[in-house]
């Protein structure tokens, strides 16, 4: 596994070593020990989920406020996404500045979003299986969120806003200047 540092600190891309041959391919998504001897701490996940999703489905921008707060490590098993990341911690260097990554079933990229970040996904192909890790349980009342076109955030989607299909919560998050958002972690 290749970890990459991103231009926003503690967001991690990571790249694994695939192994391919006329049967398929393997390779290792998550190990414990190389994980957490590169970002210097530790991860203790403690809950898999899975979405399956059409074209066009955005869901996000989505955290939640310490003590629930979560990180997560995203991936995309079936199609193509793009995933975006917004640094919501006051005081950081990069706060207010989002990151996107393309992660797909063809390139096996994997983010790395580590409590303290907005998070959100658009599909980009027919339909896609996108699967992530967590280091905290849901908890509703912890929960928050940043509305997707926040003119602020400037997020390019790479699809046209009219093909987007969003959550009616998703629809009535705040502004980004009107949010609960962290203090730095």
């Amino acid at each position: 596994m290749e970890f990459i540092k991103t231009k926003i600190a503690d967001l991690i891309i990571c790249v694994p070593r695939i192994i391919s041959d006329e049967r398929g391919y393997f390779f290792e998504s998550f190990k414990k020990e190389m994980f957490e001897k590169f970002i210097g701490s530790t991860i203790n996940f403690c809950q898999d989920n899975e979405a399956k999703s059409t074209k066009g489905v955005l869901r996000g921008l989505h955290y939640q406020l310490p003590p629930f707060a979560q990180s997560k490590l995203v991936r995309v098993v079936q199609g193509r996404v793009l995933d975006i990341a917004v640094d919501i911690r006051k005081g950081s260097d990069t706060f207010g500045q989002y990151m996107a990554v393309e992660l797909s079933d063809e390139n096996k990229h994997q983010l790395f979003v580590p409590a303290g970040f907005a998070h959100g996904y658009v599909v980009l192909s027919d339909k896609a299986i996108f699967s992530y890790k967590v280091d905290n349980y849901y908890h509703k009342e912890s929960e928050r969120g940043i509305i997707y076109n926040d003119p602020m955030l400037h997020i390019d989607w790479k699809l046209p806003l009219k093909e987007l299909i969003i959550s009616e919560k998703d629809k009535i998050q705040p502004a980004f200047n009107k949010a609960d958002l962290f203090e730095k972690i």
